[in-house]
């Protein structure tokens, strides 16, 4: 059966005659599992740490590819990328104003901005390490072309994942332009989008992060880590069907994957596979839900298949903070809320120093113990409302335990 499935990502297609017996077996093995929301508070944390990071971000590119690091405010908020990103020139200034640990606000000479010294400071430690890490930028945009079907993308999906990538603002002009080996645009007739082509294929850059975790042992049938938010219970039915399913042989995501059965357990493996590998490929190992949704021809997936995310919550987690839905890759958290391998690339770090300095802008946030001190204070007397507060509050947190013991429905 082993071989049989690593034929077929070789991309050999077979006829019906040379079809295995199991084959119409293999038809009718996809397992539905339906599951319901589990929060993790860690991993909510987790992305709830960067609110605002990226706009900040993007209005540091602008200020900071200025002359003298300057540009007055009128300029700034004329930028079409602004208005779009704020909606209103008032709601622009008032985050400018906000976080003054990285801009300032000047009325001398036309209402400038610029950026802080230690902004700039950061700024700059940021735009060395891009450039010292480039080798591996270009790596990570290669294999993402690599997992597509016709190795390309539309340049507006690269966009989209440009953040997670780690790509700079103008990669465009930066990395593209001094990699014409590998890359090159094309605007198919008929088609408005100008399309990102691979040009140079790299067996060495094709194998996956499970692979490379397997350090040279049999890589047939690779189990992916699993986790789960504690609490979570699975019922014995349910944890049979998952050691079976994780014994089932591993296709390379980087392979033509074409004659799998895509009803089969072993074909939403390798779709699993697939956006390990992807997730993998991120700087904080997580992306919004709408990144990938429009690469489902692309990746070569089958319709509904962001269902994996649900399907597999030890695998992936799907947060739903911050107003979108972002998949986390569990497994390089660790159970906690910081990146097991904070330190595995420079811009992690440096983006987690520009959320700590937009931190420090901020009032000190209450406690809930001080907050029920402030509530004794002012209500001393009244015992029957300071009680009616701590029932309350008691409620909240048993209401977000039994969210953690939501049950698993598994049916053939």
């Amino acid at each position: 059966m082993a071989r049989h499935l690593l034929r077929a990502a070789t991309g050999r297609r077979r006829g019906w005659w040379e079809a295995p017996l199991y084959a119409a077996e293999q038809r009718a093995t996809l397992v539905n599992v339906k599951l319901k929301l589990v929060k993790d508070r860690a991993l909510d944390g987790a992305v709830s740490r960067e609110r605002h990071l990226r706009s900040a971000h993007h209005l540091l590119d602008l200020v900071s590819a200025r002359p003298g690091h300057r540009i007055s405010c009128p300029e700034l908020l004329a930028d079409k990328s602004v208005r779009n990103l704020f909606g209103s020139a008032e709601a622009a200034l008032a985050f400018l104003r906000r976080y003054r640990t990285l801009f300032a606000l000047s009325r001398r000479g036309g209402r400038g901005v610029s950026l802080t010294d230690a902004a700039l400071d950061l700024r700059q430690r940021e735009v060395d390490c891009l450039k010292a890490s480039e080798p591996d930028l270009l790596a990570r945009l290669r294999r993402l072309l690599m997992l597509t079907l016709p190795r390309s993308l539309p340049l507006h999906t690269v966009d989209l994942l440009r953040w997670d990538l780690g790509l700079p603002r103008d990669y465009r002009a930066s990395v593209l332009r001094r990699h014409p080996d590998h890359f090159a645009l094309a605007q198919p007739e008929g088609d408005e989008r100008v399309w990102l082509r691979l040009l140079s294929w790299d067996d060495r850059l094709a194998v996956s992060e499970l692979e490379k975790g397997a350090a040279g042992g049999d890589t047939t049938c690779l189990p992916f880590p699993v986790s789960f938010t504690r609490g979570f219970g699975l019922r014995s039915k349910c944890m049979d069907w998952l050691r079976e399913w994780q014994a089932l042989p591993y296709t390379n995501p980087y392979a033509d994957a074409s004659g799998l059965d895509r009803r089969t357990d072993v074909s939403e493996k390798r779709n699993v596979g697939v956006f390990h590998e992807l997730l993998h490929l991120t700087l904080a190992k997580r992306t919004e839900r709408h990144n990938v949704s429009n690469m489902r021809k692309l990746l070569g997936m089958p319709q509904k298949f962001t269902k994996v995310f649900e399907r597999h919550p030890g695998i992936f987690y799907l947060s739903r903070v911050l107003g979108t839905q972002t998949v986390v890759l569990r497994e390089a958290y660790g159970g906690g809320s910081q990146l097991l391998e904070m330190h595995a690339h420079p811009l992690v770090a440096i983006r987690e120093e520009y959320a700590a300095m937009m931190r420090a802008a901020l009032p000190p946030r209450r406690t809930r113990e001080s907050r029920n001190s402030c509530i004794e204070l002012d209500d001393e007397s009244e015992e029957g409302e300071e009680t009616e507060l701590s029932d309350r509050s008691t409620g909240i947190e048993l209401d977000d335990e039994s969210e953690e013991g939501d049950e698993i429905e598994l049916s053939e």
